[in-house]
């Protein structure tokens, strides 16, 4: 950690402020006793829809799934997608 004293100068140009920052690091200036974890109760994640072509059995059985489980079958697909990746995810990291 670079010392407390040092300061982040004001930058004339780009090319000063580039070469500053190409041997140091943010972390460096930040004083790490006073980082708290943020909370973001408003943000939503971005959203962009898509269409999927499913057999029709395969939509059926996701709908009564769904429906037993008391949410929207399009959720569901989402936490059945999302646990999927997850676990492709750690399969690709382990290998």
């Amino acid at each position: 950690m670079k010392k407390k004293t040092e300061q982040i100068p004001v930058f004339k140009t780009e090319d000063e402020e580039r070469e500053f920052w190409a041997t140091r690091s943010p972390l460096d200036f930040m004083d790490r006793a006073s980082v708290r974890k943020g909370i973001f109760p408003e943000l939503k994640p971005s959203l962009k829809s898509i269409s999927i072509r499913l057999p029709e059995d395969m939509l059926e059985d996701l709908k009564v799934l769904a429906h037993k489980k008391d949410v929207p079958y399009q959720s569901l697909a989402k936490i059945y997608l999302a646990r999927e990746i997850l676990i492709e995810r750690r399969t690709l990291k382990a290998s």
